[in-house]
């Protein structure tokens, strides 16, 4: 106890001096001064002290825990439109304690080497909560994907991936991207060729790259699979009656208030599975240009369509249009999914947010300031790490599929379809009775791909999300479901560099 004493010590003094945060007190909680907003990597380095803290593990193997393996940037030109124009590009590996390393890449003007070494982190402890064997990497290249035309981007990707892959930043067994913002099944293939043309006898370059299209070598389910993956989180929470109750509501998802930002491939699928499979009403949908409120319920299907068609809400037919889009992520709901960007619920309005449930659907959209005003206000809140692992969680299956050579379920699907038969058979024999034609044709069909994806999709997030209630619960020193999910994390990080004598 006295070693386990003076662990916490020494984590809590960093933790103050690093980010000037006052006297902690030695439950590990925060008291963050409300003036002082840190910066997305400061987030996640605070959540990462908080959860330390209150771990035996020695302050070396805490720091390599934390600190970024190592980041590469990248400063490439290519000629367009008569021009020679310079982009800036990054890839950082945060921890190798498995490998191959696994992270997305994404296009915005946001990119920037802080922005990209925090998402390292945080998918490195994603993959050891969701327990996918990576070690966490991310990429990013500062652009405005809507300022070049699609064979301008082409090149710009290709020049960007060919920078990375010469120096094994992108390869199967080492480092495997993914989409992330700005970024789609487009672009993966458009790396996986370039990959290709410099690897010719690469047997595995399928699976240098996850999230690619169905025909050139991705999976079922990947695009719609961090959406998913949010139905799924809240599905399980709504299993646990403690976890309700802690989060002052009742009841299952049927009927509950549902406000999404961001109508991007998360936001939307979460919204649709949730409003169309389980009954959720979305009475507010944020986006860039406002937000549209309908308390009766907004067509996901409709509302997408539209942004897709006017690029923006302003201008739907349903429901009200509020131009200030940010004062509608404070309206009153059930359920609040931010699933855009990171920082969008923070110190400046953390306290007027009326929700009871908060599932970051996006990478760190609740700031530690804004965590620790939100705990205390009573709001339950769902965290990034786990709420979003269903895309790596796929892409995991993908990179699986790709050096397996085969597609999920070819080998047994028609065997399992002749075995049910036979089943159903031999029951209408004793009983004396048909079966349904409706049962049969559900109970027949053999899993295919898709149905094997979404199984093991939904057993990863119900798993994960039971090794973090456990902590939650039976801890009286773990104040969340954020600072559980480090705990789970950040354990199997350790102990897989202590099984590598470090």
């Amino acid at each position: 106890m006295l070693l386990l004493d003076n662990l916490k010590t020494k984590a809590m003094v960093r933790y103050e001096s690093r980010f000037d945060l006052g006297n902690l007190p030695t439950d590990g909680k925060i008291n963050m001064p409300r003036t002082t907003e840190p910066s997305f990597r400061q987030s996640v380095d605070m959540m990462f002290e908080k959860a330390v803290s209150l771990m035996d593990l020695s302050s070396g193997l805490q720091e390599k825990i934390r600190v970024c393996n190592s980041t590469y940037t990248v400063r490439f030109g290519v000629k367009l439109r008569g021009d020679i124009h310079t982009f800036t590009g990054y890839r950082a590996v945060h921890s190798e304690h498995k490998e191959p390393v696994k992270g997305g890449i994404r296009f915005a003007t946001s990119v920037n080497q802080d922005e990209v070494e925090a998402l390292a982190a945080l998918m490195s402890y994603k993959c050891a909560l969701v327990e996918t064997p990576f070690g966490g990497s991310k990429g990013g290249l500062h652009i405005d994907p809507n300022a070049w035309e699609p064979d301008e981007m082409e090149r710009i990707t290709r020049r960007f991936a060919y920078e990375l892959i010469k120096r094994d930043l992108i390869h199967p067994s080492q480092n495997v991207p993914a989409p992330d913002m700005g970024t789609g099944e487009r672009e993966m293939a458009w790396i996986a060729d370039q990959f290709r043309r410099m690897n010719t006898t690469e047997l595995n370059s399928e699976a240098c790259v996850t999230g690619k299209p169905l025909n050139k070598g991705g999976i079922a389910g990947r695009v719609e699979a961090t959406g998913r993956g949010v139905q799924y989180a809240l599905q399980e929470f709504f299993r646990h009656s403690d976890d309700i109750k802690a989060a002052n509501m009742k009841g299952t998802l049927d009927g509950k208030r549902v406000v999404v930002q961001g109508l991007g491939n998360v936001g939307y699928h979460a919204a649709k599975f949730l409003s169309e499979e389980d009954g959720c009403l979305i009475t507010a949908v944020v986006e860039r240009d406002g937000a549209v409120v309908d308390d009766k319920g907004l067509d996901i299907e409709e509302l997408s369509h539209y942004i897709r068609t006017h690029g923006g809400v302003n201008g739907f037919f349903s429901g009200e249009y509020v131009e200030n889009g940010a004062a509608v992520l404070e309206k009153d709901c059930d359920i609040l999914i931010p699933a855009a960007m990171e920082g969008v619920i923070n110190l400046s309005n953390a306290e007027r947010i009326s929700t009871k449930l908060i599932i970051e659907a996006a990478n760190g959209p609740v700031t530690a300031g804004a965590d620790e005003i939100l705990r205390k206000a009573g709001v339950v809140i769902i965290p990034d790490m786990y709420a979003n692992a269903g895309g790596v969680t796929v892409s995991y299956f993908e990179w699986v599929k790709n050096l397996s050579h085969i597609r999920f379920g070819r080998m047994q699907r028609r065997k399992e379809e002749a075995n049910n038969i036979l089943l159903i058979k031999e029951l209408e024999r004793l009983v004396g009775k048909p079966v349904s034609d409706d049962f049969k044709s559900k109970f027949f069909q053999g899993a295919g791909e898709l149905e094997l994806v979404r199984s093991g999709l939904e057993d990863t997030m119900r798993g994960a999300y039971q090794s973090m209630q456990q902590v939650w619960h039976s801890r009286n020193d773990v104040d969340s479901l954020r600072t559980a999910a480090y705990l789970v994390s950040l354990g199997r990080i350790a102990d897989s560099y202590k099984a590598l004598g470090l």
